[in-house]
Protein backbone atom coordinates (compact mmCIF):
# COMPACT_ATOMS: atom_id res chain seq x y z
CA UNK A 1 0.00 0.00 0.00
CA UNK A 2 0.94 3.20 -1.28
CA UNK A 3 3.00 4.70 1.79
CA UNK A 4 0.57 8.00 2.23
CA UNK A 5 -2.85 6.40 1.89
CA UNK A 6 -1.61 3.68 4.58
CA UNK A 7 -0.65 7.38 7.28
CA UNK A 8 -3.81 8.37 6.49
CA UNK A 9 -5.41 4.98 7.21
CA UNK A 10 -4.03 4.94 10.35
CA UNK A 11 -5.20 8.63 10.77
CA UNK A 12 -8.96 7.78 10.32
CA UNK A 13 -9.31 4.64 11.94
CA UNK A 14 -6.57 4.56 14.66
CA UNK A 15 -6.29 1.43 16.90
CA UNK A 16 -8.46 -0.64 14.12
CA UNK A 17 -5.59 -0.85 11.69
CA UNK A 18 -3.15 -3.35 12.65
CA UNK A 19 -0.18 -4.08 10.42
CA UNK A 20 2.48 -6.02 12.78
CA UNK A 21 3.69 -8.36 10.88
CA UNK A 22 2.13 -11.40 12.33
CA UNK A 23 -1.22 -9.93 11.80
CA UNK A 24 -0.76 -9.59 7.96
CA UNK A 25 0.77 -12.91 7.24
CA UNK A 26 -2.19 -14.90 9.49
CA UNK A 27 -4.46 -13.01 7.04
CA UNK A 28 -2.81 -14.04 3.93
CA UNK A 29 -5.54 -16.77 3.27
CA UNK A 30 -8.15 -18.95 4.89
CA UNK A 31 -8.28 -22.42 4.89
CA UNK A 32 -7.99 -23.00 1.33
CA UNK A 33 -5.46 -26.26 0.85
CA UNK A 34 -3.59 -25.04 -2.07
CA UNK A 35 -2.25 -21.67 -0.18
CA UNK A 36 -1.49 -23.85 2.94
CA UNK A 37 1.03 -26.21 0.58
CA UNK A 38 2.61 -23.14 -0.99
CA UNK A 39 3.45 -22.04 2.13
CA UNK A 40 4.57 -25.03 3.59
CA UNK A 41 6.69 -25.23 0.67
CA UNK A 42 8.01 -21.85 1.37
CA UNK A 43 6.69 -19.74 -1.36
CA UNK A 44 5.96 -15.58 -1.03
CA UNK A 45 2.58 -15.43 -0.29
CA UNK A 46 1.58 -11.79 -0.90
CA UNK A 47 -0.18 -9.74 2.22
CA UNK A 48 -2.23 -7.24 2.25
CA UNK A 49 -1.69 -3.77 3.16
CA UNK A 50 -2.97 -3.44 6.16
CA UNK A 51 -5.70 -5.36 8.33
CA UNK A 52 -8.39 -3.17 9.56
CA UNK A 53 -10.53 -4.86 12.49
CA UNK A 54 -13.58 -2.88 13.21
CA UNK A 55 -15.90 -2.92 16.53
CA UNK A 56 -19.28 -1.82 14.76
CA UNK A 57 -21.27 -1.67 12.00
CA UNK A 58 -20.76 2.49 11.80
CA UNK A 59 -16.44 1.46 11.55
CA UNK A 60 -17.70 -0.98 8.49
CA UNK A 61 -19.57 2.08 6.53
CA UNK A 62 -16.57 4.64 7.46
CA UNK A 63 -13.53 2.09 6.23
CA UNK A 64 -15.72 0.70 3.02
CA UNK A 65 -16.14 4.98 1.99
CA UNK A 66 -12.71 5.48 3.05
CA UNK A 67 -11.54 3.10 0.56
CA UNK A 68 -14.45 4.02 -1.99
CA UNK A 69 -13.34 7.31 -1.77
CA UNK A 70 -9.28 5.98 -2.74
CA UNK A 71 -9.99 3.25 -5.38
CA UNK A 72 -8.99 0.58 -2.60
CA UNK A 73 -9.74 -3.24 -2.65
CA UNK A 74 -11.74 -4.92 0.52
CA UNK A 75 -10.75 -8.08 1.26
CA UNK A 76 -13.60 -9.28 3.90
CA UNK A 77 -12.56 -12.02 6.41
CA UNK A 78 -14.34 -14.06 8.82
CA UNK A 79 -12.74 -16.46 10.78
CA UNK A 80 -10.57 -18.28 8.10
CA UNK A 81 -12.41 -20.95 7.48
CA UNK A 82 -12.90 -21.16 3.81
CA UNK A 83 -11.76 -23.77 1.47
CA UNK A 84 -11.95 -22.67 -2.05
CA UNK A 85 -9.79 -19.39 -2.05
CA UNK A 86 -12.02 -17.09 -1.36
CA UNK A 87 -9.41 -15.00 0.41
CA UNK A 88 -6.63 -13.79 -1.73
CA UNK A 89 -5.46 -9.86 -0.56
CA UNK A 90 -2.41 -7.80 -2.36
CA UNK A 91 -0.29 -5.34 -1.16
CA UNK A 92 -2.79 -2.98 -2.28
CA UNK A 93 -5.67 -4.13 -0.44
CA UNK A 94 -7.28 -3.77 3.22
CA UNK A 95 -8.38 -6.80 4.57
CA UNK A 96 -11.44 -6.39 7.10
CA UNK A 97 -11.02 -8.87 9.55
CA UNK A 98 -14.62 -9.10 11.22
CA UNK A 99 -13.49 -11.28 14.47
CA UNK A 100 -14.08 -8.27 16.88
CA UNK A 101 -17.50 -7.75 15.56
CA UNK A 102 -18.58 -10.36 17.77
CA UNK A 103 -21.35 -8.92 20.00
CA UNK A 104 -24.79 -10.85 20.83
CA UNK A 105 -27.25 -8.25 19.65
CA UNK A 106 -30.48 -9.99 21.02
CA UNK A 107 -32.21 -13.20 21.74
CA UNK A 108 -36.09 -13.00 21.84
CA UNK A 109 -37.64 -16.48 22.71
CA UNK A 110 -41.05 -15.63 22.31
CA UNK A 111 -40.70 -14.52 18.39
CA UNK A 112 -37.97 -17.27 18.34
CA UNK A 113 -35.15 -14.32 16.97
CA UNK A 114 -31.52 -14.30 17.81
CA UNK A 115 -29.41 -11.18 16.17
CA UNK A 116 -25.58 -11.57 16.39
CA UNK A 117 -22.58 -9.44 14.85
CA UNK A 118 -21.21 -11.04 11.70
CA UNK A 119 -17.97 -12.45 13.31
CA UNK A 120 -19.77 -13.84 16.02
CA UNK A 121 -18.20 -17.63 16.23
CA UNK A 122 -20.70 -20.21 15.48
CA UNK A 123 -20.03 -22.66 18.17
CA UNK A 124 -20.88 -20.14 20.94
CA UNK A 125 -23.89 -18.51 18.62
CA UNK A 126 -25.31 -21.66 18.94
CA UNK A 127 -24.45 -22.19 22.84
CA UNK A 128 -25.96 -19.05 23.87
CA UNK A 129 -28.96 -20.15 22.32
CA UNK A 130 -29.36 -23.30 23.84
CA UNK A 131 -29.16 -22.07 27.36
CA UNK A 132 -32.30 -21.11 26.45
CA UNK A 133 -33.96 -24.12 25.25
CA UNK A 134 -33.67 -23.37 21.96
CA UNK A 135 -31.22 -24.07 18.43
CA UNK A 136 -29.93 -22.48 15.13
CA UNK A 137 -30.50 -25.99 13.72
CA UNK A 138 -27.02 -25.01 11.60
CA UNK A 139 -24.60 -27.11 12.18
CA UNK A 140 -21.71 -26.95 9.31
CA UNK A 141 -18.32 -29.34 10.38
CA UNK A 142 -16.32 -25.52 10.80
CA UNK A 143 -19.28 -24.26 13.47
CA UNK A 144 -15.82 -23.87 16.09
CA UNK A 145 -14.13 -22.12 13.22
CA UNK A 146 -16.44 -20.34 11.80
CA UNK A 147 -18.58 -17.34 12.16
CA UNK A 148 -22.01 -16.29 11.62
CA UNK A 149 -21.58 -13.67 8.40
CA UNK A 150 -19.30 -16.40 7.12
CA UNK A 151 -22.23 -19.16 6.96
CA UNK A 152 -24.48 -16.25 4.99
CA UNK A 153 -21.28 -15.37 2.48
CA UNK A 154 -20.95 -18.67 1.52
CA UNK A 155 -24.06 -20.06 1.74
CA UNK A 156 -23.67 -22.95 3.56
CA UNK A 157 -25.35 -26.07 4.99
CA UNK A 158 -25.04 -27.69 8.07
CA UNK A 159 -25.00 -31.12 8.78
CA UNK A 160 -29.02 -31.70 10.28
CA UNK A 161 -29.93 -29.88 6.62
CA UNK A 162 -31.98 -32.67 5.80
CA UNK A 163 -35.12 -31.01 8.26
CA UNK A 164 -34.03 -28.01 9.54
CA UNK A 165 -33.06 -27.01 6.02
CA UNK A 166 -29.33 -24.87 5.09
CA UNK A 167 -28.76 -21.05 5.76
CA UNK A 168 -31.17 -19.88 3.39
CA UNK A 169 -34.22 -21.49 5.36
CA UNK A 170 -32.61 -20.22 9.18
CA UNK A 171 -31.59 -16.65 8.24
CA UNK A 172 -34.20 -14.19 9.21
CA UNK A 173 -32.72 -10.86 8.18
CA UNK A 174 -29.18 -10.10 7.35
CA UNK A 175 -27.64 -6.04 7.90
CA UNK A 176 -24.29 -5.33 5.57
CA UNK A 177 -22.75 -2.23 4.40
CA UNK A 178 -22.85 -1.62 0.80
CA UNK A 179 -19.80 -0.67 -1.51
CA UNK A 180 -20.83 2.91 -1.31
CA UNK A 181 -20.67 2.50 2.90
CA UNK A 182 -24.95 2.87 2.78
CA UNK A 183 -26.38 0.21 5.76
CA UNK A 184 -29.18 -1.60 4.45
CA UNK A 185 -31.12 -4.22 6.57
CA UNK A 186 -32.73 -7.10 4.48
CA UNK A 187 -35.85 -8.97 5.68
CA UNK A 188 -38.25 -8.06 8.57
CA UNK A 189 -41.15 -10.40 8.93
CA UNK A 190 -41.30 -14.20 8.43
CA UNK A 191 -41.83 -13.79 4.99
CA UNK A 192 -42.43 -10.46 2.36
CA UNK A 193 -43.41 -10.57 -1.07
CA UNK A 194 -42.27 -6.83 -1.59
CA UNK A 195 -40.62 -7.50 -4.46
CA UNK A 196 -37.01 -9.80 -5.03
CA UNK A 197 -35.75 -11.30 -2.14
CA UNK A 198 -32.50 -8.83 -1.86
CA UNK A 199 -31.13 -11.01 0.98
CA UNK A 200 -30.09 -13.47 -1.78
CA UNK A 201 -27.82 -10.61 -3.63
CA UNK A 202 -25.61 -11.31 -0.21
CA UNK A 203 -25.90 -15.01 0.32
CA UNK A 204 -23.10 -16.63 -1.23
CA UNK A 205 -21.83 -13.46 -2.58
CA UNK A 206 -18.67 -14.07 -0.57
CA UNK A 207 -17.81 -10.74 0.32
CA UNK A 208 -18.06 -9.71 -3.52
CA UNK A 209 -21.44 -7.44 -3.20
CA UNK A 210 -20.97 -6.07 0.15
CA UNK A 211 -19.84 -6.51 3.66
CA UNK A 212 -22.14 -8.99 6.30
CA UNK A 213 -22.06 -7.10 9.08
CA UNK A 214 -25.42 -8.46 11.48
CA UNK A 215 -27.26 -11.59 10.85
CA UNK A 216 -30.56 -12.36 12.56
CA UNK A 217 -31.76 -16.28 12.60
CA UNK A 218 -35.03 -17.51 12.80
CA UNK A 219 -34.66 -20.31 15.81
CA UNK A 220 -36.07 -23.50 16.54
CA UNK A 221 -36.86 -25.19 20.15
CA UNK A 222 -34.17 -27.69 20.72
CA UNK A 223 -35.22 -31.49 20.45
CA UNK A 224 -36.69 -33.02 23.37
CA UNK A 225 -35.40 -36.48 21.90
CA UNK A 226 -32.67 -38.43 20.43
CA UNK A 227 -32.35 -41.58 18.97
CA UNK A 228 -30.26 -43.28 16.04
CA UNK A 229 -30.40 -45.87 13.52
CA UNK A 230 -27.61 -47.65 10.88
CA UNK A 231 -27.75 -49.51 7.73
CA UNK A 232 -26.05 -51.74 5.55
CA UNK A 233 -26.24 -51.25 1.42
CA UNK A 234 -24.91 -53.70 -1.32
CA UNK A 235 -23.39 -50.70 -2.81
CA UNK A 236 -24.28 -46.54 -2.94
CA UNK A 237 -26.71 -46.89 -5.37
CA UNK A 238 -29.33 -49.26 -3.29
CA UNK A 239 -28.11 -47.14 -0.37
CA UNK A 240 -29.14 -43.74 -2.60
CA UNK A 241 -32.74 -45.21 -3.66
CA UNK A 242 -33.54 -46.45 0.19
CA UNK A 243 -33.03 -42.41 0.90
CA UNK A 244 -34.75 -41.18 -1.87
CA UNK A 245 -38.07 -43.81 -0.93
CA UNK A 246 -37.89 -42.27 3.06
CA UNK A 247 -38.20 -38.30 1.84
CA UNK A 248 -40.86 -39.41 -0.78
CA UNK A 249 -42.87 -41.02 2.28
CA UNK A 250 -42.09 -37.32 3.91
CA UNK A 251 -39.77 -38.48 6.11
CA UNK A 252 -36.42 -35.96 6.89
CA UNK A 253 -34.50 -37.54 9.21
CA UNK A 254 -32.43 -34.61 10.41
CA UNK A 255 -29.13 -36.63 9.46
CA UNK A 256 -28.82 -38.75 6.50
CA UNK A 257 -25.64 -39.63 5.13
CA UNK A 258 -24.11 -42.49 3.27
CA UNK A 259 -20.81 -43.51 3.35
CA UNK A 260 -19.52 -45.94 -0.12
CA UNK A 261 -17.65 -49.15 1.12
CA UNK A 262 -14.05 -47.08 1.17
CA UNK A 263 -15.25 -44.30 3.44
CA UNK A 264 -17.22 -46.87 5.85
CA UNK A 265 -13.88 -48.92 6.45
CA UNK A 266 -12.01 -45.69 6.90
CA UNK A 267 -14.07 -43.69 9.18
CA UNK A 268 -16.06 -47.10 10.51
CA UNK A 269 -13.82 -49.53 10.69
CA UNK A 270 -15.88 -51.55 13.93
CA UNK A 271 -18.77 -51.24 12.49
CA UNK A 272 -18.11 -51.44 8.62
CA UNK A 273 -19.25 -54.98 6.22
CA UNK A 274 -16.94 -55.70 3.69
CA UNK A 275 -17.47 -53.99 0.58
CA UNK A 276 -20.87 -52.31 1.39
CA UNK A 277 -22.07 -49.18 1.98
CA UNK A 278 -23.16 -47.68 5.48
CA UNK A 279 -25.98 -45.82 5.98
CA UNK A 280 -26.43 -43.33 8.94
CA UNK A 281 -29.06 -41.38 10.66
CA UNK A 282 -30.13 -39.30 13.49
CA UNK A 283 -33.66 -38.65 14.49
CA UNK A 284 -34.68 -36.13 16.74
CA UNK A 285 -37.53 -34.11 17.93
CA UNK A 286 -40.50 -34.26 20.06
CA UNK A 287 -40.94 -38.14 21.33
CA UNK A 288 -43.47 -39.80 19.27
CA UNK A 289 -42.70 -38.32 16.15
CA UNK A 290 -39.10 -39.22 16.43
CA UNK A 291 -40.47 -43.01 17.24
CA UNK A 292 -43.07 -42.88 14.31
CA UNK A 293 -40.31 -41.83 12.12
CA UNK A 294 -37.42 -44.87 13.38
CA UNK A 295 -40.39 -47.43 12.87
CA UNK A 296 -41.44 -46.19 9.51
CA UNK A 297 -38.06 -45.62 8.21
CA UNK A 298 -36.27 -48.89 9.65
CA UNK A 299 -39.39 -50.53 7.04
CA UNK A 300 -38.68 -48.36 4.11
CA UNK A 301 -34.86 -48.69 4.14
CA UNK A 302 -35.38 -52.92 4.87
CA UNK A 303 -38.08 -52.77 2.51
CA UNK A 304 -34.94 -51.64 -0.25
CA UNK A 305 -33.05 -54.49 0.72
CA UNK A 306 -30.57 -53.13 3.57
CA UNK A 307 -29.91 -54.73 5.94
CA UNK A 308 -29.75 -53.36 9.80
CA UNK A 309 -26.59 -51.98 11.59
CA UNK A 310 -25.10 -50.95 14.97
CA UNK A 311 -26.51 -47.63 15.57
CA UNK A 312 -23.60 -46.87 17.65
CA UNK A 313 -21.98 -45.84 14.26
CA UNK A 314 -24.01 -43.02 14.02
CA UNK A 315 -23.47 -42.10 17.81
CA UNK A 316 -19.64 -42.21 16.80
CA UNK A 317 -20.27 -39.97 14.47
CA UNK A 318 -21.81 -37.44 15.74
CA UNK A 319 -19.29 -37.80 18.54
CA UNK A 320 -16.23 -36.94 16.11
CA UNK A 321 -18.24 -34.98 13.32
CA UNK A 322 -16.56 -31.47 13.68
CA UNK A 323 -12.80 -32.68 13.54
CA UNK A 324 -10.77 -30.47 11.64
CA UNK A 325 -7.27 -31.74 10.36
CA UNK A 326 -4.15 -29.37 9.69
CA UNK A 327 -3.11 -29.58 6.75
CA UNK A 328 0.57 -29.91 7.02
CA UNK A 329 0.04 -33.12 8.78
CA UNK A 330 -0.78 -34.41 5.43
CA UNK A 331 1.55 -32.23 3.45
CA UNK A 332 4.63 -33.87 5.66
CA UNK A 333 4.12 -37.36 4.18
CA UNK A 334 3.31 -36.60 1.12
CA UNK A 335 0.06 -36.65 1.02
CA UNK A 336 -2.39 -33.76 -0.73
CA UNK A 337 -5.95 -33.99 0.64
CA UNK A 338 -9.38 -32.43 0.00
CA UNK A 339 -12.64 -33.07 -0.14
CA UNK A 340 -15.22 -31.51 -3.13
CA UNK A 341 -18.79 -31.09 -2.52
CA UNK A 342 -21.65 -31.30 -5.27
CA UNK A 343 -25.02 -32.45 -6.09
CA UNK A 344 -27.63 -33.82 -8.41
CA UNK A 345 -31.19 -35.05 -8.98
CA UNK A 346 -31.91 -38.27 -7.82
CA UNK A 347 -31.43 -39.76 -11.39
CA UNK A 348 -28.18 -38.02 -12.02
CA UNK A 349 -26.39 -38.82 -9.25
CA UNK A 350 -25.18 -41.94 -9.60
CA UNK A 351 -24.02 -41.48 -12.62
CA UNK A 352 -22.00 -38.24 -11.03
CA UNK A 353 -20.44 -41.06 -8.65
CA UNK A 354 -19.27 -43.49 -10.91
CA UNK A 355 -18.08 -40.76 -13.18
CA UNK A 356 -16.02 -38.90 -10.59
CA UNK A 357 -14.31 -42.16 -9.03
CA UNK A 358 -13.27 -43.43 -12.17
CA UNK A 359 -11.58 -40.11 -13.33
CA UNK A 360 -10.31 -39.62 -9.39
CA UNK A 361 -8.38 -42.90 -10.15
CA UNK A 362 -7.14 -42.37 -13.15
CA UNK A 363 -4.97 -39.28 -11.51
CA UNK A 364 -1.22 -40.74 -10.78
CA UNK A 365 -0.62 -40.97 -7.40
CA UNK A 366 -4.18 -41.50 -6.05
CA UNK A 367 -4.71 -44.04 -3.17
CA UNK A 368 -7.93 -43.60 -2.05
CA UNK A 369 -11.10 -42.06 -4.20
CA UNK A 370 -14.27 -42.51 -2.19
CA UNK A 371 -17.69 -40.34 -1.44
CA UNK A 372 -20.45 -39.61 0.95
CA UNK A 373 -23.77 -38.35 0.65
CA UNK A 374 -24.72 -36.12 3.61
CA UNK A 375 -27.84 -33.96 2.65
CA UNK A 376 -30.67 -35.16 1.25
CA UNK A 377 -33.23 -33.29 -0.74
CA UNK A 378 -37.49 -33.77 -2.16
CA UNK A 379 -35.63 -34.27 -5.78
CA UNK A 380 -31.77 -34.99 -5.39
CA UNK A 381 -29.07 -35.82 -3.02
CA UNK A 382 -25.45 -34.31 -2.68
CA UNK A 383 -22.22 -36.40 -2.51
CA UNK A 384 -19.18 -35.23 -0.52
CA UNK A 385 -15.58 -36.94 -2.60
CA UNK A 386 -12.69 -37.55 -1.14
CA UNK A 387 -9.58 -37.75 -2.56
CA UNK A 388 -5.63 -38.84 -0.98
CA UNK A 389 -2.60 -38.42 -3.60
CA UNK A 390 0.95 -39.42 -2.96
CA UNK A 391 3.48 -37.17 -4.76
CA UNK A 392 6.58 -35.73 -4.42
CA UNK A 393 6.24 -32.10 -2.98
CA UNK A 394 6.62 -30.42 -6.01
CA UNK A 395 4.01 -32.76 -7.71
CA UNK A 396 1.35 -32.32 -5.26
CA UNK A 397 -0.25 -29.38 -6.01
CA UNK A 398 -0.77 -30.16 -10.12
CA UNK A 399 -2.35 -33.43 -8.78
CA UNK A 400 -4.80 -31.61 -6.48
CA UNK A 401 -6.18 -29.41 -9.65
CA UNK A 402 -6.50 -32.61 -12.03
CA UNK A 403 -8.73 -34.52 -9.00
CA UNK A 404 -10.88 -31.28 -8.83
CA UNK A 405 -11.06 -31.12 -12.20
CA UNK A 406 -12.34 -34.49 -12.50
CA UNK A 407 -14.93 -34.14 -10.18
CA UNK A 408 -16.26 -30.97 -11.77
CA UNK A 409 -16.04 -32.50 -15.08
CA UNK A 410 -18.01 -35.73 -13.80
CA UNK A 411 -20.88 -33.45 -12.15
CA UNK A 412 -20.91 -30.99 -15.43
CA UNK A 413 -20.95 -34.07 -18.03
CA UNK A 414 -23.98 -35.48 -15.96
CA UNK A 415 -25.69 -32.27 -15.50
CA UNK A 416 -25.67 -31.49 -11.72
CA UNK A 417 -24.80 -28.81 -9.81
CA UNK A 418 -20.59 -27.63 -8.93
CA UNK A 419 -20.90 -26.34 -5.57
CA UNK A 420 -23.35 -27.55 -2.74
CA UNK A 421 -22.29 -25.83 0.47
CA UNK A 422 -18.55 -24.64 0.40
CA UNK A 423 -19.16 -21.71 -2.07
CA UNK A 424 -17.45 -21.08 -5.02
CA UNK A 425 -14.19 -18.79 -4.39
CA UNK A 426 -11.40 -19.22 -6.40
CA UNK A 427 -12.01 -22.73 -7.47
CA UNK A 428 -15.19 -22.77 -8.93
CA UNK A 429 -14.76 -20.07 -10.55
CA UNK A 430 -13.57 -21.43 -13.87
CA UNK A 431 -16.74 -23.81 -13.77
CA UNK A 432 -19.61 -21.23 -12.81
CA UNK A 433 -20.39 -20.37 -16.23
CA UNK A 434 -21.63 -24.68 -16.13
CA UNK A 435 -23.90 -23.63 -13.44
CA UNK A 436 -25.74 -20.38 -14.60
CA UNK A 437 -24.91 -20.36 -18.15
CA UNK A 438 -22.93 -18.04 -19.91
CA UNK A 439 -25.88 -15.63 -19.52
CA UNK A 440 -26.75 -15.94 -16.06
CA UNK A 441 -22.66 -15.14 -15.20
CA UNK A 442 -23.34 -12.05 -17.26
CA UNK A 443 -26.06 -10.99 -14.88
CA UNK A 444 -24.58 -11.82 -12.12
CA UNK A 445 -21.48 -9.29 -13.24
CA UNK A 446 -24.36 -6.81 -14.11
CA UNK A 447 -25.70 -6.99 -11.02
CA UNK A 448 -22.13 -6.72 -9.41
CA UNK A 449 -21.35 -3.78 -11.77
CA UNK A 450 -24.46 -2.04 -10.50
CA UNK A 451 -23.76 -2.62 -6.61
CA UNK A 452 -20.14 -2.23 -7.06
CA UNK A 453 -19.13 -0.08 -9.83
CA UNK A 454 -15.65 0.74 -8.34
CA UNK A 455 -15.05 -3.68 -8.15
CA UNK A 456 -13.62 -2.61 -4.68
CA UNK A 457 -15.40 -5.69 -2.94
CA UNK A 458 -13.23 -9.07 -2.72
CA UNK A 459 -11.88 -8.45 -6.62
CA UNK A 460 -10.96 -11.68 -8.67
CA UNK A 461 -12.41 -13.78 -6.41
CA UNK A 462 -16.05 -15.95 -7.25
CA UNK A 463 -17.19 -14.45 -10.49
CA UNK A 464 -15.36 -15.05 -14.01
CA UNK A 465 -13.65 -12.34 -15.90
CA UNK A 466 -15.95 -11.14 -18.43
Amino acid sequence: MDPQLLRELRAEFGELVVDDPDTLQARRFDYWVVKHLRDWRGEPIAEAGAVVQPRSSADVQRLVRFAASHGIAVVPFGLGSGVVGGIEPTPEAIVLDMSRMNTTRSINSTDLLASFDAGKNGAEAEAEVAALGLTIGHWPQSIAVSSVGGWVSTRASGQFSTAYGNIEDVVYAIEAVLPNGELVTLGKAPRAAAGPDLRHVLMGAEGTMGIVTGVTFSLRTAPAHRRFTAFHATDMAQGVEAQRMIVRADWRPPVMRLYDAVEAKRNFAEHAQDSKALLLMVHEGPVGRVEAEMQDVTRIVLSAGLAAGNPLASEEWLAKRNHVPHWSEFFEKGFIVDTVEVSAAWSQINAVYRDAITGLKSVPGVVAASAHSSHVYRSGINLYFTFVAVREATELEATYFACWRHVMDATVRNGGGIAHHHGGGRMRKPYLANELGESGVGLLRSIKNAVDPLGIMNPGNLIPES
